[in-house]
């Protein structure tokens, strides 16, 4: 009780992880169930055992520096809608505009569509209107929205979320409209010009009844917490990796505030590793996040959570369904992996509650989790250990119905296919973004990463791995690592000229002063100011985050960014700055304690030792003789069994696969051709020596794993070209309405696999591939081609195919086709939009186009295209945006071609075309 403690916090929905950094350097880590009986809230209860406080004594604020948290407070809100009753105050006659939203279908095979429930719960609309470039056209009326709102209030209202039209450009009716909220009583009032100021009315509208409808719910958290510790500094953790003081919480801020903590403590493992890149791999039990750091954090702007749009400056993090609790199941045809969890209960067959086969049992049958270092806290009584016994017997029936020729082989199979679905979402934030993963180092956390860290590497190419020393906590160490900060945006939408950059700069100024003076609210100076702007082509949507400098670097910058993202640039079109953001960084970088502040003191390749932490189990997880390296445990890798030394983390030095690394809160399997030493902070590093050949494949009759194998390998082409084109589309059809389809084509022009996209369009894809085939029986790589011939597998004609054939080594001739349709706003015919209802000859719908060459070796041929748009009695009315969004399509055929390249690499190329 005579040190000072600072606390790091991650409330997860099931397990809040907690660090205890004293003022001497001792660390102590905690793991508590979030929601328990036993106490009202898990992190107070976490400190006050770490602070020795007895059960009603007051809390001991004063030996406490700092309580940093991260929490699922506002994602479980969204999740349960049991956010504040709010009220939508929008311009009259847009009452329906977040019900309509933007036509985008997310699940477009689903047969009864489940529209999720909006959070306002009515909608009051007022009269005022402004032009679109902020003139005033119709005043607004404030005695009827005065007693509206009264109305509102007195029908239990308490939350209000006001949005109009083009009040980004000016909040003048926005800001009167507020104070008569707060008149009428509304307790949290939220402006769409504050929470949101970027252009485009519903991302803004529907961000600001988020912030609405979850601050209230957030803040009273975070007074139920400072009045537990006594007004010890309280900050939380937002979704852009920053902290903030607790008062300044908001929702719109908080949707991935724990996760958020595990990607600034991926990058800090990077910089403690001496690595430039890495990917994050965190797995749990129902998921995996992925993310990805290059020198600073990763951010997007938009993201869909719990059915709800938000537009927020957020770190860019990928989830999928795949963790140690998702099932394994047979369905006739393939093995499967999830996304069923097994959950906590009856959890994993391993649990002894009568649970199914999953993950986890994979893990424990093959040897890469030994059940003597885990506590006994499993069985009906909540006493016994992990039962092998038990993953055996589930995961044999699983082999029975398959055939599979031992149940090793199916465990380890089931275990293959977890690791494609974690691996794709991988690639999500690196090959599809144009960044190679094998330039990265893997860094591996979470409770259930160390098992399959190995094999997730071999998957995406990277021969390291680290996995740091708070592998299950990371996200808390990470938010004890995060910095206070504040961010701000602003719109601007100006060409990037002189002019352009000049109102840039000033805007940048504005952003800075409001960042630097939010920061000073918190009671901390500005050191750094990052100063960005974000940039996209002329009538495109796809924004890239651009370093503000002078105008030929700026230009320089961004198309270098285009170039490597979606494999082209636009000589001739403008560069559009959409908007400017300013991050103020504190000085004192993290608030008493960690990252690089003055009391953490820790900066690379000086790193003051401290104690390994401890684990608060209700056993003693130790295996007998302490797992120094004397003992061994059998693991199954690659076909066989293997005797492996069973080796303590603290007590390692070096040692070569297979082997199983122990720690109190994780295990680590070493597979064969990696060698494990330790790193720099208590890290084990992985390497591998040389790349794994695949294993030969039966071509006669493949086994139901290497079908799913190939299955998830194949979608994963589709998907990366699915997402290539709509980042780069410009039409609303393609980038918003999501009316595109992408595939990919064996040499015969058969459908190898499609994403989830457009049906309509995926029937008749495979003749359009066909088509272009006999019609260009020379082909070259680099080669392109347009068609939309209703009489060559064509549907209507704005619905354009762009077709390519993919070359693979010296090949000359094509070994698969990529082939991506989407539907253009118009191709020309007598009416706009290229639909007339009463055509009754192609030229009255539109151009025609019948395999036309678009591209050669690489090159657009914009001449020939433009012609061909130009031609007939009614030609394309918009020539520019047809190219545009047909450059877009061109632009999926990379990451389609890279996915295919990649598989015959792995396996011969007779294996991937059977």
């Amino acid at each position: 009780m005579d040190r000072l403690w600072s606390f790091w916090i991650d409330r997860g929905g099931t397990f809040t992880d907690v660090i205890a950094q004293a003022s001497d350097g001792e660390e102590i880590s905690l793991k508590l169930l979030s929601a328990s009986p036993a106490y009202e809230d898990a992190a107070v209860e976490a400190m006050r055992r770490v602070l020795g406080a007895a059960p009603g004594d007051p809390f001991p604020a004063h030996h406490v520096t700092a309580i940093k948290m991260g929490t699922t407070v506002a994602t479980n809100a969204l999740l349960e809608r049991a956010g504040a009753r709010t009220l939508l105050v929008v311009t009259a006659g847009f009452a329906d505009a977040l019900t309509i939203g933007d036509q985008a279908r997310p699940d477009l095979f689903a047969l009864d569509i489940a529209r999720p429930a909006p959070l306002h719960a009515c909608v009051v609309e007022a009269t005022e209107r402004l032009a679109a470039d902020g003139a005033l056209v119709t005043p607004l009326d404030e005695a009827a929205l005065a007693r509206a709102l009264a109305k509102a209030r007195a029908e239990g209202f308490t939350s209000a979320a006001i949005a109009f039209l083009h009040a980004d450009l000016n909040p003048a009716h926005e800001q009167a409209a507020g104070a008569l909220a707060r008149t009428a009583g509304f307790e949290f009032v939220a402006l769409s010009h504050e929470v949101s100021p970027l252009p485009r009315f519903v991302p803004r509208a529907e961000t600001t009844v988020a912030d609405a409808y979850l601050t209230p719910i957030l803040q009273a958290y975070a007074q139920q917490v400072a009045r537990a510790v006594g007004g010890a500094p309280l900050y939380f953790m937002t979704s852009a990796g920053a902290l903030v003081r607790a008062e300044a919480f908001r929702g719109r801020d908080a949707i991935v505030s724990g996760p958020a903590g595990g990607v600034v403590g991926v990058a800090r493992s990077a910089q403690i590793a001496g690595a430039r890149q890495a990917l994050g791999f965190d797995m749990g039990g129902t998921s995996t996040d992925v993310c990805r750091y290059a020198g600073s954090l990763e951010r997007k702007d938009i993201a869909r959570i719990a059915g709800v749009k938000l537009r927020s400056p957020m770190l860019d993090i990928e989830t999928v369904a795949a963790g140690g609790g998702s099932i394994l199941f047979f369905d006739g045809l393939r093995a499967r992996v999830g996304p069923q969890s097994a959950g906590a209960d009856p959890g994993p067959a391993a649990y002894g509650r009568g649970g199914p086969a999953a993950v986890t049992d994979a893990n424990l049958m093959l040897g890469r989790l030994d059940p003597r270092v885990f506590p006994a806290i499993f069985g009906r009584d909540g006493a016994s250990p992990l039962d092998p016994a038990a993953s055996r017997a589930a995961i044999a029936r699983l082999a029975r119905e398959m055939g599979a020729p031992s149940v090793e082989a199916a465990a380890e199979g089931f275990l293959a296919i977890a690791v494609e679905q974690m691996a794709r979402a991988v690639d999500r934030i690196s090959t599809e973004r144009g960044f190679d993963p094998r330039d990265h180092v893997l860094t591996a956390f979470g409770g259930a990463a160390g098992q399959v860290a190995c094999e997730v590497a071999e998957a995406l190419g990277p021969s390291q791995v680290i996995c740091p020393r708070y592998g299950s906590v990371l996200s808390a160490w990470g938010i004890g690592q995060a910095q206070l900060a504040s961010l701000r945006q602003l719109g601007l939408d100006a060409v990037l000229d002189k002019a352009g950059l000049a109102r840039a700069q000033a805007a940048a100024a504005e952003a800075e002063a409001a960042a630097r003076a939010a920061l000073a609210e918190q009671g901390a100076d500005a050191g750094e100011v990052r100063l960005t702007l974000r940039l996209r082509y002329d009538g495109a949507d796809a924004e890239l985050p651009t370093p503000l400098g002078p105008l030929q670097a700026t230009k320089a910058a961004f198309e270098a960014a285009h170039q490597r993202l979606f494999g082209f640039v636009e000589a001739n079109l403008p560069i559009i700055i959409a908007s400017v953001e300013a991050e103020a960084v504190s000085n004192n970088s993290s608030p008493a304690g960690g990252g690089d502040s003055p009391q953490g003191g820790e900066t690379e390749g000086d790193l003051p030792s401290r104690q390994a932490p401890s684990v608060d189990h209700t056993a003693d997880s130790s295996p007998s003789g302490g797992a120094t390296g004397l003992e061994t445990t059998p693991m199954f890798f690659h076909g066989a069994w293997h005797d492996a030394p069973v080796i303590r983390a603290e007590h390692l030095t070096q040692v070569q696969g297979p082997a199983l690394i122990v720690r109190a809160d994780t295990q680590i399997a070493v597979s064969p051709g990696w060698t494990a030493t330790p790193g720099p902070d208590g890290m084990v590093r992985l390497e591998q020596a040389a790349r794994r050949k695949a294993a030969a494949l039966s071509l006669d009759r493949p086994d139901p794993i290497t079908l799913e194998l190939f299955n998830k390998r194949f979608m994963g082409v589709a998907e990366a070209m699915g997402a290539a084109l709509e980042r780069t589309a410009h039409s609303v059809n393609i980038k918003e309405r999501l009316d595109f389809s992408c595939a990919l084509f064996d040499v015969d022009g058969g459908l190898v696999a499609n994403a989830p996209h457009m049906p309509v369009h995926l029937g008749s894809m495979g003749a359009s591939v066909r088509a272009v085939r006999d019609r260009h029986p020379h082909l070259a790589p680099g080669d392109a081609f347009a068609l939309n011939n209703p009489y060559a597998g064509g549907t209507h004609l704005p619905d354009i195919t762009v077709v390519m054939p993919v070359f693979v080594g010296e090949s000359a001739a094509p070994a698969f086709y990529v082939a991506a349709r989407g539907h253009h706003a118009d191709v020309g015919g007598v009416q706009p939009g290229s639909m007339p209802p009463f055509s009754r000859t192609l030229p009255e719908e539109g151009v025609l186009l019948d395999a036309l060459p678009i591209m050669t070796g690489g090159a657009f041929l914009e001449a020939q295209v433009r012609t061909a748009l130009a031609a007939g009695p009614w030609p394309d009315r918009a020539p520019g945006r047809h190219i545009a969004d047909r450059n877009a399509q061109i632009a999926a055929r990379p990451a389609g071609a890279a996915s295919v390249a990649a598989l015959i690499e792995s396996y011969v190329g007779a294996a991937v075309a059977a």
